[in-house]
């Protein structure tokens, strides 16, 4: 693909869009970048723009640029749909997303994951294993490394593991993973998204372009994943939980636990390994969803060349990612823990599931369209006490205050509800943070959210107030 004295519109200024542009610009390309955020919205960014020496349009979308661009890069965070692209697209010029441009470079296999929650345990995770199965890895994708970083590079790795996005799926075209894993779909963005079935089709698009010889790796047991893998010319190697095990593939993974012991395993039966068994008692990860991800990471591993050996050894010192019901500190024996990353209802219910233990549950953000009505029953089953925060607290409040044997408090700030749920806790109580919704009402990421969480609880610990609580 020549990009060499093309007119190149980049439509997004972030981490994605600005990759996209050094590359563009290092192509020879005429660089233009519109971002309808203002310049000191933008600030952090404006310093390399004016290093690399590209065009800017800050603050609005000019339709005449889009109109007379010969190929468009649209960042992940822009919806493709947008007035200024349509018009585009009826003139006929090319529409890709960061992920489709970087691949028409990558002459590497590429193993790429999704899913509604999961993604970057299971890239992160996938990476380690083919590292310590003897790989040079390149890891990166929706996750702070974009792809196309990867294509400007000299030196190549043998294999590239890149996690991607509905959003990003939405713009790909010719892209090819060898290996596809897609973890699970529950309702998410559908505050971008007109119906859930309109998500499930961005999900599925990850396995669009591959291919008899290809592997997709499916979450067995998810009705909108098994509905997709119907359609399938690739090879399937689906993933269970011993309880709902049910296939007639000859090839799977199934999570199990010993008998009379608690520490759950994994036996894998594939044309690489035909009776694989990974030991999971030394796994620093929580919850049943942290299992279907080591899972997933293992079969996609086998098919991608991975060693048992590597795997096996990758587990075994792996660490969780932060923000992902990461433990933070107990403080009079109430343990806090940050889910700043469960941004969406299936993410709450996953890491309430964790605890047996009464939860103080810290919930709220910017509504992405979830029904709060579904966690009803488990928050019921879990939860003590519900402290609500952001723009959809009151909307959270009036859905699930019922559910909570303690009902449920509003908060003004993260301090606010920190203290108000370890004034609710008890020793041996869980204080949990698991907002599901987006940070981007309060915060520029779920990171900094979290990172606010712990410090609120660091502050508690360290305040010299006289919190009586449990009362």
């Amino acid at each position: 693909m020549d990009l060499h004295q093309k007119n190149i519109l980049i439509v997004g200024l972030g981490i994605s869009g600005m990759a996209a542009a050094r590359f563009a610009k290092n192509k020879g390309g005429i660089v233009t970048i519109t971002d309808i955020a203002k310049e000191d919205a933008l600030a952090d960014y404006l310093p390399e723009v004016r290093k690399i020496d590209v065009r800017t349009e800050l603050g609005d979308h000019n339709t005449e640029t889009f109109e007379s661009a010969d190929l468009i890069i649209v960042s992940p965070g822009v919806p493709h749909t947008i007035l200024p692209i349509e018009r585009a697209k009826e003139k006929g010029i090319p529409i890709l997303g960061e992920i489709e441009l970087a691949s028409r470079y990558i002459r590497e296999p590429i193993v790429a994951i999704s899913g509604t929650n999961g993604k970057t345990t299971t890239t992160r995770l996938l990476g380690h294993m083919m590292k310590n199965s003897g790989f040079k890895v390149f890891v990166g994708g929706n996750i702070g490394n974009p792809l196309i970083d990867y294509a400007c590079r000299e030196k190549t790795a043998d294999i590239v593991v890149a996690e991607v996005s509905s959003f990003q799926l939405d713009t790909i075209d010719t892209f090819r993973p060898r290996v596809s894993v897609l973890l699970n779909i529950s309702a998410d963005h559908l505050d971008r998204y007109p119906d859930f079935e309109s998500y499930v089709r961005s999900k599925g698009r990850i396995f669009k372009n591959q291919a008899e010889g290809d592997t997709a790796v499916i979450n067995g047991s998810d009705p909108s994943i098994s509905l997709i893998s119907k359609t399938l010319r690739t090879r399937v190697l689906p993933f269970y939980h011993q309880d709902n095990f049910h296939t007639k593939n000859r090839e799977y993974a199934i999570i199990s636990r010993r008998n009379g012991q608690n520490a759950p395993m994994i036996n894998i039966f594939t044309k690489e390994d035909p009776e694989g068994f990974l030991d999971l008692s030394q796994v620093d990860l929580l919850g049943q969803h942290n299992m279907e991800n080591v899972a997933a990471s293992a079969l996609a591993a086998l098919a991608a060349g991975g060693t048992l050996k590597g795997i096996q050894s990758a587990l075994n010192d792996f660490k969780g990612l932060s923000h992902r019901l990461e433990f933070v500190k107990i403080i009079n024996g109430v343990h806090f823990y940050d889910d700043s990353k469960g941004t969406n209802i299936d993410a709450v219910a996953r890491a309430l599931e964790v605890f047996d233990k009464p939860v103080v549950l810290i919930m709220g953000g910017r509504d992405k369209g979830g029904n709060f009505k579904q966690l009803r029953g488990i928050v019921k089953k879990h939860t003590k006490k519900l402290i609500v925060m952001g723009e959809a607290g009151n909307v959270i409040k009036s859905v699930l205050k019922d559910s909570c044997q303690e009902g449920a408090q509003n908060a003004s700030t993260m301090e606010n509800a920190v203290s108000l749920a370890y004034l609710a806790a008890s020793p041996g109580d869980v204080v949990l943070l698991s907002p599901g919704c987006s940070s981007f009402d309060m915060y520029q990421s779920y990171a900094e959210r979290g990172e606010v969480f712990c410090k609120a609880v660091e502050n508690l610990e360290n305040s010299d107030r006289n919190i009586t609580h449990g009362q």
